[in-house]
C-alpha cells in the first residue's frame, strides 16, 4: 500500500498556529461571510470524533491500519477545529465547549439512533462496507480541501490564508490514506463497487449537511462555489472527475448534483 500508515501515525499533530497572529484580525477583520463560513467549518471539524463513534461499530474497526489512521485523523482534525475557533474568538464570536454542545444536542434522536442503524447496515454489508466508509472519506476530504481553498482565495487575508494552507497540508495526508484506500478496495470488489455508488448515489450529501442546518450548508456553498466565476464550476467538477477515476465509479456526477440542490448552476 502506497500510505505509510507507521510514518502518518508518528507525524500526526495539531497544527501549528504558535506563530499565527490571531490579534491581526483586530485590524483587518474577515468578511461576515467568511466568519459565517468558519463557524460551519470549525463546527464540523469539531464534530469528527461523533464521526468516529459511528465508524467504529462497523467492520471498518477490525482493520488496525485503518483503525490507526482514523485515530490520527481525528486527533488532527480536533485542533483544525480548534484553530479555526480562534479566528472566531478574535471576531468577538463565541466558542468553546457548550457551543459544541449545543451543536450535537441540536441533532436530537438522529444523533443517538446515527450509531444503532450504521452498526446494522454495515454489519449486513460485511466488509465490503469499509470500501463505502474509504470512498466516502475520500469524497468528503477532497471537497473540505477545495473549500478552505475557495474560502482563502476570495478573502485573501494574509493570516487567514496561511492558517488555512497548513490546515490544507495535513487534509492533503487525510486525501492520500482515503484515496489509497478506496482505490484498492474497489478494485478488489465488483460488490464493493455496487454498493459504493449506490449508497453515494442514495445518501451522500455535502460535508456537515447532516449536522449543520440546510440554511447554513447552502449559504457556504453558494459563497464559496456559487456567482459567474467559471473557476469555481471547474472546482466542483474537477472533484467529480477524481470521483469519476475511481473503480467502479464513472459518470456519477456527484458534487454537480449535490451543487444543483442547494442552487447551484
Amino acid at each position: 500500500m502506497s500510505f505509510d500508515i507507521a510514518a502518518y501515525s508518528q507525524s500526526a499533530a495539531p497544527v501549528t498556529d504558535q506563530d499565527i497572529d490571531y490579534a491581526a484580525f483586530a485590524d483587518r477583520p474577515v468578511s461576515p461571510g467568511a466568519l459565517r463560513c468558519l463557524r460551519y467549518m470549525s463546527d464540523i471539524e469539531s464534530h469528527t470524533i461523533c464521526y468516529l463513534r459511528d465508524l467504529l461499530v462497523t467492520p471498518s474497526h477490525a482493520d488496525p491500519e485503518v483503525t490507526t489512521f482514523l485515530t490520527m485523523w481525528t486527533y488532527e482534525e480536533y485542533w483544525h477545529g480548534e484553530a479555526l475557533a480562534k479566528v472566531l474568538d478574535a471576531h468577538g464570536i463565541s466558542t468553546g465547549a457548550s457551543h459544541i454542545r449545543g451543536v450535537r444536542e441540536r441533532l436530537g434522536w438522529r444523533d443517538r439512533l446515527a450509531p444503532v442503524w450504521q452498526a446494522l447496515a454495515a454489519n449486513v454489508i460485511g466488509t465490503d462496507f469499509v470500501a463505502v466508509h474509504m470512498t466516502w472519506g475520500a469524497i468528503n476530504e477532497w471537497s473540505t480541501h477545495a473549500g478552505y481553498a475557495r474560502l482563502a482565495a476570495r478573502e485573501n487575508h494574509p493570516v487567514l490564508s496561511e492558517l488555512l494552507r497548513r490546515i490544507m497540508q495535513q487534509e492533503t495526508r487525510h486525501v492520500a490514506f482515503y484515496v489509497t484506500q478506496a482505490r484498492e478496495r474497489l478494485a478488489a470488489s465488483r460488490r464493493a463497487q455496487r454498493l459504493t455508488r449506490f449508497a453515494l448515489r442514495r445518501f451522500w450529501e455535502p460535508v456537515g449537511a447532516g449536522v449543520m442546518p440546510r440554511t447554513e450548508t447552502a449559504f457556504l456553498m453558494r459563497f464559496l462555489f456559487g456567482g459567474e466565476d467559471g473557476n469555481t464550476i471547474r472546482l466542483i467538477d474537477r472533484i467529480d472527475e477524481r470521483i469519476h477515476r475511481l473503480p467502479g465509479l464513472s459518470g456519477l456526477r456527484l458534487v454537480r448534483r449535490a451543487a444543483a440542490s442547494y442552487g447551484l448552476a
